[in-house]
Parts: structure tokens; C-alpha cells; sequence
């Protein structure tokens, strides 16, 4: 495999032109000056239709940045706003009787706050010690990565450590500012032992991987296994322990971060489908930018041509079941054949992110037997994937906890499925079961244990109501929650 692109870190300049046939035409040119980058845009004012340029600034190379210099596109050429940056519906009454459990960073190397938060229970070895919670989140690219809090009574958190400190991190994960993802950490009592799965980024191909560390004590140290558990664009590991013993492994295969890319490619190749793709008059020109800047974005690393697609990511997802199949249309119609008809075949195949399951070794540490698909989004709100999933067995029913959409937007939600087998078939819920309130915006992330009384608890992050974005904190709120063949009822 190649290694990816990334960053360009000396200073620079690139000018870039709109294929032509883009519905709309523009001139870019791309700056960087060491963290900084700047965007010289010509093209059409979107009233008079005379042409006009504007200068943009980003200070850093960070996620609030772009949606800024996008939220300053959309005033002055006409694309879409920024979903971030849009008032919330006024339809927005859904409410849920979340708790917060952790509003600010603990300790000074929590960053980003408790995003993917995963929850266990560790059992006291008698009734006088008492049980603890442990919980670990994301980290992202901090120089200590997955934070490990624990709790008595889930009302006072104490600071235990990390996973990897600084200095202790994975030979095989990639490593530095806007380089590291360390995501979504797991613990789980295996083989014995104490076992973290995890997601970062291979140092050489940068593709996101699931990892494994051992350790003796809820608190470590961690060691962590010389080799991925998996690689090939996989996320969000989550382990399943039977009430046999049985250990299963579900993963996501992350393919939300491969369609913008093949997107991107297919519309600057073939710029007349964007209308095609594209109906709206801003989605159009949102697309038209993004495809004028691809050459240079593709050269980036991954969350940075994340951030640069976003809008289209966006305009996909506001009504993904439409463009899905209008882009299915495309396959099959006048555009199907030949070069183009198997680009647009290539997108298609990866707009859809399937979730699996696969037996792991009774050491925790290695997979033994073939992979079974568990689900994958084909509800309309869960738009362009599924993700962040959770089985927990209640009343002899194996219930999937999943999150869907957007993880930037208040689109964001938490969903349910409900089987007789922990491998499925699982048949979802009507979703989403969570979502956005007005005090807390794109509830995520699952999981499940019980509390101090007995009864089911759920646990999952959210953002602060327009504090969205990759890096921006999450807070930690949990819900009490029972469970039904029928649904899950909050309280």
C-alpha cells in the first residue's frame, strides 16, 4: 500500500480553476504560510452575477477555521451555510432527560473533552471495595491519548491516567498535532486480563486501524500489541462478552471517509453531472468550489480533506436517500456506461457504512472465524453512515445501540436494533431513539451499564448547542433507560 499524502509544510502557492463545464466557474488561489493558509476567490456575485474577488484568512489549519471561511463563501458567492452555523430548527422540540455528568476537562491533558465515551463497571473483589466505573473517550491528537476517569457513584470523577502517555504510544500509530487519531476507546475484562480496543491512524499509510493493549489493572500501564488487531479503514471497535465468554468484535468499515473523495473525483472529471447530482442552485456552488479546490485538497491529510469537504458532505447528507438515488439513476442511465457509468458505480459502493462482527480469541487479542455484516445506514435519518455502536443483553434480547449522521451536526442521534442473537438479525428501532435538545446538540456514541441502583444506564457525549465540530469539546451525560422488544423508554 502507499503511503498517504499529507500536509504541505513549507510555504506555498497554488492557483486552481473550475473544471471546465462546472455549472459554476471560479479562480482560487491557495496560500500557505507555515499554520496559516489564505484563499484569493474570483467568480460570480451571486445577485448581479458581475464578477468579484474576495480575500480569506484561516489563523490555523483546524476545523473551525474552514466552516469560517465557508460560512464567509456562502455570504459573499452564494453556497450553502454551514449547518454549524445555522440558527436551530424551530422545530426542535425533542427533549430527553439527559444528566451531565462531565461539563469541563478534568485534568490539563484532556483536551477535547469525553467524545465516544465508553463505560464499565468493574466489580469490587468484595461488598466493602465497592464497585468502580472506568470510563475512556477519544483524544484525538493529544500528546497523552485516551483518557481513563473513574467514579464511585457517577456523581465524583477522579483523574487515573492515560492509555498512552506521552512517550508510550503504539509503534505502529502515526503520531503529532493534525496527525494522531486516537479514537474511540474501549475497556473490557478478557482472557483474564483488562483489554483496550482503540482506533489510530497506521504511521505509514495513515489508514485508521484498531488496536489492542493488555493490561492487569483497570488503570493500567497498558501494553499494546506490537501489530494492529485490523487494519484497512476500520473504526469504532466494540467488544460484546456473552454470558458464556464468548468475546465478538464489532467494527465499522469507515467508508463515509472515502465517497466525498471518490465524489469529488467523478465531478471535477465529469463537471456536467453536478447539476445532475446537485439540484440546488447553492448546492451547486458549494460543489463547483470544492471541485476547484480537489487537486490541491487531495494532497492533504485525512481530517484536513475532511474539513475542505464538508459542505458537500453536508449538502449529501440533508437528504442522502435522494442523492443516493439520483447517483444510482446516473449508474444506470444515460451517464451508466464506460468510464463514467464505473465512477459513479465506485461511489455508490462505498455510500453505504456497514457494521460487522467477528469472533475474538479467548486471550482478547487475536480474531479467529469469518466476519458477519450487522447492519448498515438504510434508514433516511442516519443519512450517510451508522457508527459508535454498543450491544448490551436485556431480558434475554441482545439490544444494538448505534449512532447515525453527522457527527458535527445537531443531525446527529443515537439509534436502536433489537435481535435474538448477539450476531443478529437485528431489526431496528423506529430513530432516531435520541437526539439533539436545546441544551445539548448531536448526542452520540453509546454505551451501556448499570448504575449505582441496578438500573440500565446509558452514557454518550454531546456537544454544547453551537460548539460543534471535530476537536470541540463533548461532554459526558448519561440517561436511565428500559428496555422493550417494542422500544427503549429514558427516564
Amino acid at each position: 500500500m502507499t503511503t498517504a499524502p499529507t500536509r504541505p509544510v513549507e510555504d506555498f502557492e497554488t492557483v486552481l480553476h473550475s473544471p471546465p463545464g462546472a455549472p459554476f466557474g471560479f479562480r482560487i488561489a491557495v496560500r500557505g504560510a507555515g499554520a496559516a493558509l489564505s484563499f484569493e476567490v474570483a467568480g460570480a456575485d451571486p445577485l448581479t452575477g458581475s464578477a468579484k474577488t474576495r480575500e480569506y484568512g484561516l489563523p490555523s489549519r483546524e476545523h473551525s477555521s474552514y466552516t469560517d471561511f465557508f460560512e464567509a463563501l456562502a455570504t459573499d458567492f452564494g453556497s450553502r451555510l454551514p449547518v454549524g452555523r445555522r440558527p436551530p430548527p424551530a422545530s426542535a422540540t425533542f427533549e430527553a432527560p439527559y444528566r451531565a455528568l462531565l461539563t469541563s476537562n478534568l485534568a490539563p491533558g484532556i483536551l477535547y473533552g469525553y467524545g465516544d465515551p465508553a463505560v464499565l463497571r468493574v466489580e469490587g473483589r468484595d461488598a466493602v471495595d465497592g464497585a468502580w466505573y472506568y470510563l475512556l473517550a477519544t483524544s484525538n491528537d493529544a500528546p497523552d491519548s485516551l483518557p481513563i476517569i473513574r467514579s464511585r457513584d457517577l456523581s465524583e470523577w477522579e483523574f487515573v491516567g492515560f492509555v498512552f502517555p506521552g512517550g508510550s504510544k503504539p509503534a505502529w500509530a502515526a503520531e503529532g498535532e493534525s496527525v494522531a487519531d486516537y479514537w474511540a476507546p474501549e475497556m473490557h475484562a478478557v482472557g483474564g486480563e483488562f483489554r483496550v480496543y482503540f482506533v489510530a491512524r497506521d504511521r505509514e499509510t495513515r489508514e485508521l486501524c484498531i488496536g489492542v493493549a493488555k493490561s492487569s489493572s483497570p488503570g493500567g500501564p497498558f501494553d499494546a500489541a506490537p501489530e494492529p488487531l485490523m487494519k484497512g479503514d476500520v473504526i469504532d471497535p466494540h467488544v460484546f462478552v456473552d454470558e458464556d465468554g464468548t468475546a465478538l468484535l464489532f467494527w465499522k468499515k469507515d467508508n463515509n471517509a472515502l465517497w466525498p473523495g471518490r465524489l469529488n473525483d467523478l465531478l471535477r472529471a465529469h463537471p456536467r453531472l453536478t447539476a445532475e447530482v446537485f439540484p440546488r442552485r447553492e448546492d451547486q456552488i458549494t460543489a463547483s468550489l470544492v471541485q476547484t479546490l480537489w487537486p490541491w485538497a487531495r494532497t492533504l491529510g485525512p481530517m484536513e480533506q475532511f474539513f475542505v469537504q464538508h459542505p458537500v458532505i453536508e449538502a449529501v447528507a440533508e437528504n442522502f436517500s435522494a442523492c443516493y438515488e439520483r447517483l444510482k439513476g446516473l449508474s444506470g442511465g444515460r451517464a451508466g456506461g464506460g468510464e463514467v457509468g464505473d465512477a459513479v458505480r465506485g461511489v455508490l459502493r462505498v455510500m453505504r457504512t456497514p457494521v460487522y462482527a467477528r469472533r475474538l480469541s479467548p486471550d482478547g487479542l487475536s480474531l479467529s472465524g469469518g466476519r458477519t455484516k450487522i447492519i448498515e445506514n438504510d434508514q433516511p435519518w442516519e443519512a450517510h453512515l451508522v457508527e459508535g455502536m454498543w450491544v448490551t443483553k436485556q431480558g434475554g434480547k441482545y439490544y444494538l445501540l448505534f449512532a447515525a449522521n453527522d457527527f458535527t451536526t445537531e443531525r446527529y442521534g443515537i439509534g436502536a436494533a433489537v435481535a435474538d442473537s448477539a450476531l443478529g438479525p437485528y431489526r431496528k428501532l423506529p430513530g432516531p431513539v435520541l437526539r439533539s435538545t436545546a441544551e445539548w446538540t448531536g448526542p452520540g456514541h453509546p454505551s451501556v451499564a448499570a448504575g449505582p441502583d441496578g438500573v440500565p444506564r446509558l452514557f454518550l457525549h454531546a456537544y454544547f448547542p453551537g460548539r460543534l465540530g471535530y476537536k470541540e469539546f463533548r461532554a459526558l451525560l448519561t440517561v436511565a433507560v428500559s428496555f422493550g422488544e417494542d422500544g427503549l423508554l429514558f427516564r
